[in-house]
């Protein structure tokens, strides 16, 4: 996926894709390209299928929820078996039932385990598989688990609470989530790093700044927000393009004795690249290196993007070759970000040869690549070269992305091709580029755009 047909490594690109025929007249900006486009595949008429081994789903021994059939079940089970069950496969019985029951019927089941098994001793991971069970009903009925474990002589541990925590955030309940650790902190023990980190991430995500702050000091008798907390708030700050408070938080940070490592230091440079504000983002990177931090490649390609969207793409090209000079190998990431900066200031020729020497390195293109050099192309009138990657495209599988395609659409529309436009329509659904709606809505448009025009 992404590379260039083995029939046309010994060239990387069509000659007629990289620089005009001399052979021919040149009339357009763009020479005119072979009607079928060499490749080692074979375009086929008929649907693509993909033969895929069915996953094997785990068996269930219930076939019912409901609770006395499912001590039917058990029973049955039992009788019939010539050997007591050890503790593992009664625990994998009991989740086998709590994958399809209610809350309210699992711990009645695990009393009939325990009554009719008496050499059954649920453990920890029984009373685990409760209790991540139990969330999917109240938080009193968390609460009673977590009593439960406590009086049976399994009070609830670290790997309780993040279980639990983990659980209730996968159902949206972030809330119910905050208050459980904050009460389990006095009542048991405090969450790990990892627990309240991935808290504080969830609710980063789903809550207000300053109900975040109000949860964080509320923990402050439990836990110490450490480098990985501050990382999470400076990224979730710098996404709603706050820097004034990432800079605060940065501040805090050392205060409190961390140093910033790389990651954080990407983490704030991706901010300034939101805002275009690039002066910024190559401050931090200056700032990386007076403070002994190595940049990584997300570094660079962090740089690189930022550089290459305002269109100062010789500075982004320097930073290539800093970047490589440091032991660094450019990825899809890197290229596609030069790519994508030549095709807006109007260089979309000059994003091709990148192509070029992007293969001649031993990076391969991806999707994203062919769709940004599709769009620049037909951005640039270059039409027919535009036409050529598309047929690497479709030869190769590789799905369209919104914008390639609208613009590629359009383009076939001004120029008549309106038969093509409607076969690259068929290719968009066929390989699930689109929706039917959004697809047709680009073509419908463009369709509409000519006829306003000439008409």
């Amino acid at each position: 996926m992404g590379k260039i047909p083995p029939s046309l490594k010994s060239s990387k690109l069509p000659l007629s894709l990289l620089k005009p025929s001399s052979s021919l007249p040149q009339p357009s900006p763009c020479p005119p390209i072979p009607k079928r486009y060499p490749s080692s595949k074979k375009p086929s008429s008929k649907k693509t299928q993909t033969s895929k081994k069915p996953t094997p789903s785990r068996p269930t021994l219930f076939t019912s929820p409901d609770l006395s059939d499912a001590k039917k079940t058990l029973n049955s089970l039992l009788s019939s078996s010539r050997t007591t069950p050890t503790t593992s496969s009664l625990n994998a019985l009991f989740q086998s039932f709590c994958e399809i029951s209610t809350p309210q019927d699992s711990l009645p089941f695990l009393h009939h385990m325990q009554l009719k098994c008496p050499s059954f001793s649920p453990n920890h991971s029984t009373y685990h598989i409760l209790l991540t069970h139990s969330c999917h009903g109240e938080i009193s009925t968390v609460r009673k688990v977590l009593d439960l474990m406590a009086d049976n002589g399994f009070p609830p541990n670290n790997v309780s609470l993040d279980l639990a925590v983990r659980a209730l955030c996968s159902l949206g309940r972030e809330d119910d989530a905050r208050e459980l650790i904050k009460e389990l902190s006095v009542k048991y023990s405090p969450p790990d790093a990892f627990t309240y980190n991935f808290l504080v991430r969830r609710l980063c995500k789903t809550h207000s700044l300053s109900r975040v702050y109000e949860f964080i000091k509320d923990m402050q008798n439990a836990v110490t927000p450490d480098l990985v907390t501050y990382t999470i708030l400076i990224d979730a700050v710098c996404s709603k393009k706050n820097l004034r408070e990432a800079t605060r938080l940065l501040g805090i940070l050392k205060d409190a004795g961390f140093k910033p490592d790389c990651f954080l230091y990407n983490t704030i440079m991706k901010g300034y690249c939101i805002l275009d504000r690039c002066s910024e983002t190559i401050g931090v990177y200056k700032t990386m290196k007076e403070e002994g931090v190595e940049p990584d490649l997300v570094t660079y390609n962090t740089l690189i993007f930022g550089l290459s969207k305002v269109g100062r793409v010789v500075e982004a090209r320097k930073f290539l070759n800093i970047m490589v000079e440091m032991g660094h190998f450019p990825d899809a990431v890197t290229y596609t970000s030069l790519m994508n900066g030549m095709c807006r200031k109007g260089d979309a020729l000059g994003a091709v040869a990148l192509l070029e020497e992007m293969q001649e390195k031993g990076c391969s293109p991806n999707s994203c690549t062919y769709n940004t050099l599709l769009h620049g192309l037909c951005k640039a009138r270059c039409f027919e070269r535009g036409f050529e990657l598309y047929e690497v495209m479709r030869l190769e599988g590789m799905k369209l992305e919104a914008a390639s395609y609208a613009t590629f659409v359009r383009s076939l529309c001004r120029d008549d091709k309106i038969a093509e436009a409607f076969e690259v329509f068929d290719y968009a659904i066929e390989s699930k580029s689109l929706t039917d709606v959004s697809a047709y809505s680009a073509l419908e448009s463009s369709l509409k755009w000519v006829k306003k025009v000439k008409g």
